[in-house]
């Protein structure tokens, strides 16, 4: 039988956050320590937390938890922190087993849509992931120099909008971070995507997903969070 492991990669500076966003106080608890307790919730052998080499806060703010462990094999990307944590795993897991990456900035990912992942994939050969079908106009902007201006509107039918966790097969998913493509891909499913486009598997699921799985990306975002996770506590 296919065994779960969750892998969070958890290696980021915070670029645009303007620090290590995983450790920003959240309603009293680092964000990273909400997110662990929200993927708690998946039956998994274990939740992977893939750390910066020098990262020395994780072990000051968010401490040991059962089900969780850490590799310190954070890279460059987020890429290259999840194929370095792939890397490290190779003993432990089986090509059919499953994988779920799930940013540790998604913090507010609702147990339902956990659930709904899990379920709806379970039989499937190749995986997939939560995503949420454009709702909005979509604008592509002009380049250049001076302020952007709209180019041109942008069909909106069969957009969808990529949300985490992304759960695919072991064996597959390592495959799809071992090509060279992978190190530009942004998430898990572009890496997929490139091995389907060869014929080596199906193109992955998509799985509706839940608006209030907000990724926390500006500090103005954990405000927004804030007021969800309230809203999840109370219902």
């Amino acid at each position: 039988m296919a065994r779960r492991w969750i892998v969070v990669p958890a290696a980021g500076g915070g670029t645009r956050f303007g620090s290590a966003k995983q450790y920003a106080d959240l309603g009293g608890e680092p964000l990273l320590a909400r997110t662990l307790a929200r993927l708690a919730c998946i039956e998994a052998e274990a939740i992977v937390v893939a750390l910066a080499p020098d990262d020395e806060r994780f072990a000051q703010v968010v401490a040991a938890r059962e089900g969780v462990e850490t590799l310190a094999c954070g890279g460059a990307t987020r890429a290259e922190t999840v194929r370095n944590a792939l890397h490290a795993l190779a003993a432990r897991c089986r090509d059919d087993d499953w994988i779920l990456v799930h940013d540790a900035a998604r913090c507010c990912v609702p147990r339902d849509a956990l659930a709904r992942l899990v379920d709806e994939l379970g039989d499937d050969r190749v995986g997939g992931l939560l995503a949420l079908p454009l709702a909005d106009t979509l604008k592509r902007a002009t380049t250049g120099e001076g302020a952007p201006r709209v180019a041109r509107t942008e069909p909106r039918a069969g957009l969808w909008l990529a949300q985490t966790p992304q759960m695919f097969r072991y064996g597959l998913l390592r495959d799809a971070y071992a090509s060279e493509t992978s190190r530009d891909c942004t998430d898990d499913a572009q890496a997929v995507e490139a091995l389907a486009a060869k014929g080596r598997c199906a193109m992955p699921r998509l799985v509706i997903g839940s608006a209030q799985n907000v990724k926390v990306t500006y500090p103005e975002d954990l405000a927004l969070a804030t007021a969800i996770i309230a809203v999840q506590e109370r219902s």
